[in-house]
């Protein structure tokens, strides 16, 4: 945590455990997957949230419970959205156990809601973060009454560091990838949090078609159609924040109302040569919604033709070789995507891959690849070019 954080930690709570007032603003947390920080932040920004900042981890923001809820609704690229309740701190377990006591716990979660506690501790002379959470733990059972079950939906996450206690609530519950209508998935699927910052990252804003030759269970293709359309993530699920005392079902509704739009006038293309991988992502599309702005066939690599219609983005995640143990074997893989792309006069390319050299098999004259994120376990980079000439 940096020294900024801290300091504002501290300056926005007062007194041992003291959580914050119901009516003031308070500090939210938007965990984003590392290395993909500052995608997040320009959507943070371009959604119009309060007060963003660029933090290791994630972007922090200054708002009040219609911003939780909106952020979990509306963001695309957040994978959790912490509230922040109360910051204290403790140099031992008896101490921490005193001040855990103080928050304000009644003023957030009700006493017949499940919880579940998890501490990290990190350069802290309280340095077990087992018996961290239990004493957190018992403190919220003893002075609010709520059961502690290690399954609840419902999270309460304390970071230890340097002494500093942040006591935050996990207000998301299931990781915000779980949009509630993805069902079908193949191997090694993109979460659709990390297919949104890697459109970002490739320029797509949804004004322009997409088109992926991998496309898997469809992740890349409906998320861009869901862009293009105006379509919230979380518009088809429930969220942790709707069993905390501060919930509004009234307000709730009408926040996640959509009017839909006029339907964008544009076209999402993917293609698989696997004909189950094409089953999975209409079905997938239709549930989102997107049935009707999309369009998948299959077909091998070779035969992926220039789509009718104005330039656009393609983007794919090929296998890596590693990920299903050889590597040496998919080069002649690259170098066969490399020929079809290189039809694609005017479009831009976005590759997700391991190895620069699988990059370079391609031919296409990929710029500075972004720096690595972590695609299930696997340390990859977003490679993208120019509009093909």
């Amino acid at each position: 945590m940096s020294t900024a954080t801290k300091g504002s930690l501290n300056a926005m709570f007062s007194g041992y455990g003291a959580a914050m007032d119901k009516t003031s603003p308070f500090e939210i947390f938007l965990v984003a997957t590392p290395g993909l920080e500052a995608p997040l932040y320009a959507e943070v920004v371009e959604r119009g949230f309060p007060e963003p900042r660029l933090v290791e981890g994630g972007v922090t923001i200054v708002g009040d419970w219609h911003d939780v809820w909106r952020a979990n609704l509306e963001l695309r690229g957040a994978s959790r959205v912490l509230a922040r309740i109360a910051s204290f701190r403790a140099m031992h377990l008896a101490q921490l156990d005193k001040r855990a006591r103080r928050v304000a716990w009644g003023d957030y979660l009700k006493p017949d809601v499940p919880v579940s506690v998890e501490a990290v501790c990190r350069r802290s002379r309280i340095y077990h973060s087992g018996a961290a959470a239990q004493r957190i733990a018992k403190a919220i059972s003893e002075e609010l009454g709520a059961p502690i079950s290690d399954g609840a939906e419902l999270a309460i996450k304390a970071r230890i560091e340097d002494d500093l206690v942040t006591i935050s609530i996990d207000t998301s519950g299931e990781m915000l990838h779980r949009r509630g209508h993805k069902e079908a998935v193949n191997k090694a699927p993109m979460r659709e949090t990390l297919a949104s910052l890697f459109l970002r990252q490739a320029g797509y804003r949804g004004g322009e078609p997409v088109l992926d030759p991998m496309c898997g269970s469809g992740t890349f293709v409906i998320e861009a159609a869901e862009i293009a359309a105006g379509l919230k993530p979380g518009r088809t699920r429930s969220f942790a924040f709707e069993t905390l005392r501060s919930f509004d079902a009234e307000a709730w509704r009408a926040l996640r109302e959509h009017v839909p739009a006029a339907a964008p006038s544009l076209t999402f293309f993917g293609s698989d040569r696997d004909a189950g991988a094409i089953e999975m992502s209409r079905a997938n599309a239709e549930r989102a919604g997107v049935a009707g702005l999309t369009r998948f066939q299959q077909l091998p690599v070779e035969e992926v033709a220039v789509p009718e219609g104005p330039p656009g983005l393609v983007i794919v995640n090929p296998p890596y070789g590693a990920r299903i143990g050889e590597r040496g074997g998919v080069t002649p893989l690259y170098r066969t995507l490399g020929q079809t792309l290189r039809r694609f006069s005017g479009w831009r390319v976005a590759l997700i891959t391991t190895d620069k050299a699988l990059a370079n098999a391609t031919g296409l004259p990929f710029s500075t690849p972004f720096p690595p994120v972590s695609h299930g376990g696997i340390r990859v980079n977003l490679f993208v070019t120019e509009p093909l000439k």
